[in-house]
């Protein structure tokens, strides 16, 4: 079946949002109406696409009135496309009954499309924690390979979409060396970002053992306590019983501990974000005023 094409129009607002894909004919970008079965996600694509209210709501708009943004595609070579950015519109595509959705079709080499599949998802209103540390060590791994040119640091390009900081950038990238378990809690946010990436510090089987730990105990690692864990991992072969004696005399009141009331602090934050939102921006603030105290 071939691709039936719509008029070529010039996409200069919609350009915007994809800087980093090249537009083709100069500018000028042909709308394909593609057929849904020869498209396919990108490989390691790492946002969840979820059947929930707002997938919902995407459905009832297409049906009503069509897809309204154009999903950008590449071949693959195969007689297929390759989704940069358009996941979610192709599934609701296929939940509202349509075979076929408008696409641009792009050249793009695999670090340009890398960087684009990133760019285009990086901003969106909900995001997990586990989602935006696969997406900056994709995007960091294909600006490393393309080469950083003007003598900048790539984790600084990496944040720029996302208004992030260089060491948040570190900071969430580490957690793609969490285990599977582990992860999941950071996204649940059981565990916070800080002490998941405290915790990315150990080997593969001493996260095996503290997920283990905490299942068994039902206690989940604060920053503190995970940095204790870390410090704890010295090869002896006792890690378990380390971890369950610092998990289990966890002290309500810390002599050296802050505690802040929750009441006044959800005041700055706008409604709906979780303590574990609220405590990553935090730190981010804090880690701010501790580099501007440095440079005085």
């Amino acid at each position: 079946m071939r691709a039936r094409s719509a008029q070529k129009i010039t996409l200069t607002p919609y350009d915007k949002l994809f800087e980093s894909a090249e537009p083709v004919d100069g500018g000028a970008e042909q709308i394909c109406f593609l057929p849904i079965n020869r498209l396919h996600c990108f490989p390691n694509h790492p946002f969840h696409v979820i059947d929930d209210e707002r997938m919902q709501e995407m459905v009832e708009s297409i049906q009503m009135y069509g897809v309204l943004v154009p999903a950008i595609v590449r071949e693959d070579g195969h007689n297929g496309y390759e989704i940069i950015a358009g996941h979610r519109r192709k599934r609701g595509c296929e939940l509202a009954g349509l075979t076929e959705m408008p696409a641009v079709i792009r050249n793009m080499s695999d670090d340009e499309a890398s960087i684009a599949m990133v760019d285009s998802n990086i901003q969106r209103e909900s995001i997990l924690p586990s989602e935006k540390a696969w997406a900056y060590r994709i995007k960091q791994e294909a600006l490393n390979h393309q080469g950083i040119k003007d003598g900048r640091i790539s984790a600084d390009l990496v944040g720029e979409a996302a208004g992030d900081s260089r060491r948040t950038v570190y900071r969430y990238i580490r957690l793609t060396y969490l285990n599977n378990e582990l992860m999941d809690w950071v996204d649940k946010g059981n565990i916070t970002v800080v002490a998941g990436e405290i915790l990315s510090g150990l080997n593969k089987e001493r996260q095996d053992i503290l997920a283990d730990v905490i299942r068994e105990s039902g206690r989940y690692p604060s920053k503190e306590e995970s940095g204790d864990i870390l410090r704890a991992d010295d090869g002896n072969g006792l890690i378990r019983e380390q971890i369950i004696d610092i998990l289990g005399n966890r002290k309500k009141n810390r002599d050296s501990g802050i505690t802040l009331p929750i009441g006044r602090v959800r005041g700055y934050f706008p409604e709906g974000y979780t303590r574990c939102q609220m405590e990553e921006i935090i730190y981010q603030l804090l880690d701010s005023w501790k580099a501007g105290r440095a440079k005085e």
